[in-house]
Parts: C-alpha cells; structure tokens; sequence
C-alpha cells in the first residue's frame, strides 16, 4: 500500500549523439501537437515537459525553492533545478524530441490490434483487462509510476473484480505491467490535501481500502498473482488473499508500514502469522524486511519461483492448463477452502481499515510522510 509511489521524481533524459538544433517553429509545432495527446502520459513526464519547457523558455531554473509540503510545487522546482545549465538550444530539442516520442507511441498504440483469441475489456485507464484462454487477466498499467496505485486504480481493480467473478473465465490472474508488479499506494493520495479535509480524506480512505480488500476476500474463482517484478505495501499483503502466488526470481516483497507511521492492511495481520509464523511476520510487518522472492517462497508467502529471462512463458503455460479445468468444480472447492474463514477476514479487514484511519490522522504519520518527500528530494 504505502511507499515509493509518487516520490518526487528526478529527471532523467534521454542524451543524444546528435547535435541537430530544433528551430523555434519546430519548438512550437511540438507545443501543439502534445495538446492532441489522448492518454495521459503520467505526472514524471509531464514533469520533464515542465522542465523543459521552462529551460527551454526562461534558462536555468531562478525562482526561489517553494516549501516542503507544497508538494506540487516542490516536484516541478525540483524537476527544472535538475537540468542544472543545460542551454535553451538543447533544452528545446529535448523537449521536441520527447513530445515527438510520446506522439509515436500513442499513434503505434492505436493502430496495433489485439490477438484475435484476445477480448480486450473497456473503460479502464489505469489497469489493463483481457480475456483470453478463460482466462481474464488484470494488468496494472501505469508504469511510468511504478504501477503505484492512486484512488482510480483501486476503483478499477474492485470493478474488474467484480466482472471477472461473474463472466465465463475459469481463473483469474492479476499481473503488473513493466519492470515492477506495483510499488503500493501512490502517495499523490495524501498530497495537497488541506488541514480542513484530512478527517474527510482518511474516513474516504478507509472506506474505499475496506472494500477493496473485501473484493479480493469475496472473488469467487481461483485467484492467481503473477509478480513479475517489486511488489510493495498493499500488493503485498494482498497476496495472502491470492489462492496461487508465482513469482520471477527478480522480485521483492516489501511492507515498509511502520516506516511510514502506518500499520498493516489487505488481512495482513491476521494471514501472515498463519502462513509464515508469528516471529517471521513481525520482521515483515513491524520491522519493514525486504523479502527476495526466494525469501517470500521459503516462508510460505509464494508459490514457487522462477527465473526471469523464462518467467512468463513458463507461467502462463501452467495457467493455460490450469485453465482448461472444470470452472465449476474450481470455484466450489475454492469456496469451501475459503469459507470457514471468510467471517474472521471481513472482521480482520474493518479492524484494520479502523486502525489505519486514525494513522493517517496522526502526526506521527503525517511526519513520516514528510520524511519520506525530503528523502527523495535529495536522490
């Protein structure tokens, strides 16, 4: 749930060989066609775009550093203080180059069709939903932030849910899209919010976090987690809700909840003591532990590992197989394998939800978080 998520992201660019100059025409042409952008390319983009813009416009960065807690305005002062003296010259051929990058992109995204075996599922904007081989795949998809996910996402994932319980798939399998499964909750969700609104903001929370954890606790097909890459906060924790675990041998589980002043959610506290033992789970749970995926394996958390370079091909053949099985028959003995405790988890779920609410109220919270923007203002 918690961490790296929105991070206030340093900037990166991409250098080129070429010293071609971009004239002012080129310059302007470019401001105008990122205005035809459909999708939104994700806030570390535009946060070079700004960047650029500026430099490219006004030089190297000469406005004072705003505060702390201006998040906003911090990110964007950050983001154009980074590009250090870089001349205007080269800042507007960046800036060129990028938005003529984003343009092909979306334009190469729009022609390419799905597979044929592939039904692709619409109305989504931060996960991806398909089916195919009965089997309906939820992808994380906002990889420009580590597949952090902010207050829609979660909104998404408990709809898709829902849909994929009632459709004709025999499985289900949630996956990230990129290099991370999902760095946990976005902390753009505690940003800009004003002192007047934050009871408001943690009693939303809470409420939005109850449910959807309870999707998970309530999906009624087998329900398979495809790690493909760092899993942090809530995707973590959720994995005990998962009925398989796989994961590639790059991966890493990491619940850093009392790092951030918080406590633990997705049943956590309740299913990790049963899967891997009260000491193990407190080294988890209470001390923040990264766990490798061999690590996550050997204490009972995941299913089995496999190596990167032929995760993918070997998973999703075994998921195929798995598949082809009776549905009927997999969804009654996951009910009855869940059912005795099912009362015991939407009890451990509300409990949880209860508690994190009045974290988020804290100061002792409010101070981590702080902690956490200064840290990675200084990366």
């Amino acid at each position: 749930r918690q961490t790296q998520a929105v991070c206030i992201p340093a900037v990166h660019l991409h250098m080129t060989t070429a010293t071609m100059q971009v004239s002012q025409k080129d310059f302007e042409k470019a401001q105008e066609q990122l205005k035809l952008l459909k999708k939104d390319p994700g806030n570390e983009t535009k946060l070079k775009l700004y960047a650029l813009f500026k430099q490219a416009t006004e030089g190297p960065c000469n406005s004072p550093k705003p505060g702390m807690l201006d998040f906003v305005k911090k990110a964007k002062w950050d983001a154009w203080n980074s590009l250090g003296n870089l001349s205007q010259d080269n800042a507007r051929q960046k800036y060129t180059e990028l938005v003529s990058s984003l343009i092909s992109a979306e334009s190469a995204g729009q022609t390419k069709d799905a597979s044929p075996k592939e039904s692709r599922h619409g109305g989504y904007e931060t996960i991806i939903v398909s089916t195919e081989n009965n089997i309906t795949k939820i992808m994380f998809n906002r990889p420009e932030r580590k597949n952090a996910i902010n207050h829609q996402m979660y909104r998404e994932i408990i709809k898709a849910l829902h849909e994929a319980g009632k459709d004709d798939s025999t499985i289900a399998v949630i996956t990230g899209n990129g290099e991370y499964y999902t760095s946990g909750n976005d902390l753009n969700n505690f940003a800009n919010v004003k002192p007047n609104e934050m009871e408001k903001m943690a009693k939303d929370g809470a409420e939005l976090l109850k449910e959807f954890v309870s999707s998970f606790i309530d999906f009624p097909k087998p329900l398979i987690a495809v790690v493909n890459g760092p899993a942090i906060g809530i995707s973590v924790t959720l994995l005990g809700l998962c009925d398989i675990v796989y994961a590639s041998d790059r991966a890493t589980f990491h619940t850093p909840f009392s790092q951030l002043g918080q406590s633990p959610e997705g049943c956590s506290s309740y299913l990790f003591p049963k899967i891997m033992g009260l000491a193990k789970a407190n080294e988890m749970l209470l001390f923040n532990k990264k766990l490798t995926a061999a690590q996550a394996c050997a204490w009972g958390l995941v299913t089995e590992v496999f190596p990167d370079g032929t995760f993918q091909k070997e998973v999703w053949e075994r998921l195929k197989a798995y598949a082809s099985l009776p549905k009927n028959s997999l969804a009654v003995s996951k009910q009855l394998l869940r059912s005795m405790e099912k009362e015991k988890l939407h009890a451990v779920n509300s409990k949880e939800c209860e508690v994190l609410k009045e974290r988020w109220l804290s100061d002792e919270c409010l101070n981590a978080i702080v902690s956490f923007f200064q840290r990675k203002s200084k990366l």
